[in-house]
């Protein structure tokens, strides 16, 4: 009997350790959000607590405590991503519709210029904080447009030689960018 209870005891475990703790995860809330429009990346501006939603001809900024829309960007066709730069507080919104990135003011959300893309249809996006320059990569000319963040002018573009999908920063001066049909991820000096 005891050898029963032993072995019932070492399965039980078993089934335990392999079973998930229930409620790790759950849903905490769902947040409407106006409009027919696509949807794109979200962006978290983690020192600012909100969450940009691209949307669209629109941005939807959310508050992340609250689950309160804060705001709204406006004009901007085909959006795709948003980056921040928390120092300069500054945000950048790639268009695709338009081939151009919308500068706006992260603390009253207005929109305070419009750069112009090397290339058409501007998708993923990255601020990369040791250089203080936007990288957009544009979906269909298959380059990169380069912006100093400071002066939001173009400082740079170069090809990639295929299509991109998402990008990154190692925040360190390091940008990384998948090419999503040669099954490859290119590194950037930025």
């Amino acid at each position: 009997m005891e050898r029963v209870t032993a072995l019932l005891v070492v399965c039980l475990s078993i089934v335990a350790m392999a079973t998930p703790a229930a409620g790790r995860y759950r849903l905490l809330q769902t947040i409407p959000i106006p409009g027919d429009d696509g949807w794109d990346h979200p962006a978290v501006d983690s020192g600012a607590r909100r969450l940009y939603v691209t949307h669209g001809t629109h941005v939807a900024i959310i508050d992340v405590d609250s689950g309160n829309l804060v705001g709204k960007i406006s004009n901007t066709p085909g959006a795709h991503f948003t980056v921040i730069d928390p120092e300069l507080d500054r945000g950048f919104i790639s268009n695709g519709g338009s081939a151009r990135l919308t500068m706006f003011n992260t603390k009253t959300l207005a929109t305070i210029g419009e750069v112009k893309s090397t290339g058409e249809n501007p998708g993923p996006t990255v601020f990369d904080p040791a250089t203080k320059r936007v990288f957009a990569f544009n979906l269909n000319t298959h380059n990169a447009t380069v912006v100093d963040s400071k002066e939001g002018k173009v400082v740079g573009s170069f090809d990639l030689g295929g299509k991109p999908e998402l990008a990154g920063t190692d925040a360190k001066g390091n940008v990384f960018v998948n090419l999503v049909q040669k099954n490859v991820v290119l590194r950037i000096d930025a």
